[in-house]
């Protein structure tokens, strides 16, 4: 993460020696129960089962949670090894029991896993919550394989305590390219515009996703987290499922996307992450959003199709 050499064009947030010394001042550690003004837009740097239980009740609007898939995967200082598939489900089951407490009755949950890690986050999710959707969305970017297909998609499941939630279809519309753009009888388009950069109609979501950019080095998003999430995945999910000033919860929040987004999109949000050089790269993000709000592929009204958006930022 540190001192590496990168292209004159690469934008990857890096941290120095002196920044991480700066932003561990602004990470929080718990030994005591809380209450929720004292822990609200703040980094948590500590293990996840050893603040669960000093965490205030019902104080959660949204939760978003991105844990270890069910492979090796090296995260800076630890890592993660591959269960079975049943130790993996208890291992989920372990922290998402103890997260029910912390929700709103009308709270959203979306949980991430990929195709190996998806099936015991549902088993373990539908003792707790109703199962309202699974999302597929598209990795564009991957290595292939010669003896299997490309695994170029992951899951989010989207779940909830109870059927009323909050779900604001309007903010999370698509700009579609049109392919076939037909006119009425007096020429004029029928359902879609006529833009600079192509022919687009506005429509209302699904659950697959083909139009997120997964971050990479030309991006000013762009970490050395290996997990990262896309800033416009989470913008989907927040701005669907959450109102402004509400509270957004990630208890593994790696590099920050959650909570930059969050602080993007005007929410309150609470990060934990056991990494304290992840927890100041997401300081560092966090700092960064204030200068610059912007989501790639999102305009503020709509977001567009990958690569589509004119002058992306």
């Amino acid at each position: 993460m540190q001192g590496k050499i990168r292209a004159p064009l690469n934008r990857t947030i890096d941290i120095s020696p002196k920044e991480l010394l700066k932003y561990k001042k602004k990470l929080l550690y718990i030994d005591k129960p809380v209450d929720p003004g004292s822990i609200t837009n703040k980094i948590i740097n500590q293990d996840l089962f050893n603040v669960l239980e000093f965490l205030p009740k019902a104080f959660v609007d949204l939760l978003f949670i991105d844990p270890p898939y069910n492979l090796r995967k090296n995260f800076n200082s630890s890592s993660f090894k591959e269960m079975c598939n049943d130790e993996y489900e208890e291992y989920i089951d372990s922290w998402l029991s103890r997260l029910v407490p912390l929700l709103k009755p009308d709270a959203s949950i979306y949980i991430c896993g990929d195709w190996k890690s998806s099936l015991a986050i549902y088993n373990s999710a539908r003792k707790y919550f109703i199962v309202r959707n699974r999302i597929t969305w598209e990795r564009e970017k991957g290595r292939g394989a010669k003896s299997n297909w490309k695994n170029c998609s992951e899951d989010i499941w989207f779940l909830s305590l109870k059927n009323e939630i909050k779900f604001n279809i309007e903010q999370v519309k698509i700009k579609r390219k049109v392919l076939a753009p037909y006119k009425d009888n007096v020429g004029n388009p029928k359902d879609w515009n006529e833009l600079e950069n192509g022919n687009f109609r506005t429509t209302y979501p699904s659950n697959i996703w083909t139009d997120i950019t997964v971050p990479f080095w030309s991006m000013s998003e762009n970490t050395d987290h290996p997990t990262q999430k896309p800033e416009k995945l989470l913008a989907k999910i927040i701005l669907a499922s959450s109102n402004k000033g509400d509270l957004v919860f990630d208890p593994f929040l790696g590099s920050g996307t959650t909570a930059v987004t969050a602080k993007k999109l005007g929410r309150n949000y609470l990060g934990i992450e056991i990494d304290s050089d992840y927890c100041c790269l997401a300081e560092k993000r966090l700092e960064l959003s204030e200068e610059n709000k912007t989501i790639q592929g999102y305009d503020g009204q709509v977001f567009w199709e990958r690569n589509s958006l004119k002058n992306k930022k």
